[in-house]
């Protein structure tokens, strides 16, 4: 039985992983693993920030953990980033030294829920503009709201193409 209906659920799913995951690694790496350049633990299926507390039990199998690279890492150093986010304004020139501040402080606080999601590369274009790109859409997204939520201003969120990458913009004059 054929519907009339012109459009239907499918019409308007998205399909996030276009890439039928060539993003991702082929299978899990072995565990226990340790990235060589910022020491984030991959144990339990899970990365792991290096000075996490992971308790004081071995675990029944122990054996030694092998050096590798973190998926953030990896990232870094392809240059492919997840997020940007892009600070203007006259605000920025008078408060730059608390903006830089809030934006740290929350990077961290963040990498505390996901030890991969950090900013990659920090841009000064000129006084009054800030250029940061990050590993995750997740963590600009969350930069930009935190401007927001503690000096007001506008915000706007643009993602890409099935959102692989988020621009958010935030200015204050």
């Amino acid at each position: 039985m054929r519907s009339n209906k012109r459009y239907t659920n499918t019409t308007f799913t998205k399909r996030v992983d276009h890439e039928a995951g060539r993003h991702h690694t082929a299978r899990a790496p072995r565990e226990p693993a340790v990235c060589e350049s910022c020491g984030a633990v991959y144990a339990s299926r899970r990365w792991t920030a290096a000075d996490a507390d992971r308790g004081t039990r071995e675990p029944e199998h122990w054996r030694p953990a092998r050096l590798t690279t973190c998926p953030a890492c990896k990232q870094k150093q392809s240059g492919n980033p997840g997020g940007y986010v892009h600070v203007e304004g006259a605000f920025v020139i008078a408060h730059r030294d608390e903006i830089e501040r809030l934006l740290r402080n929350e990077a961290e606080r963040a990498s505390e829920d996901n030890p991969l999601g950090r900013i990659m590369d920090w841009k000064e274009d000129g006084d009054a503009k800030l250029t940061l790109a990050t590993t995750t859409e997740h963590l600009a997204q969350r930069l930009g709201h935190a401007l927001e939520k503690a000096y007001g201003g506008t915000v706007h969120y643009d993602f890409s193409h099935e959102n692989k990458l988020a621009r958010v913009k935030w200015c204050r004059n």
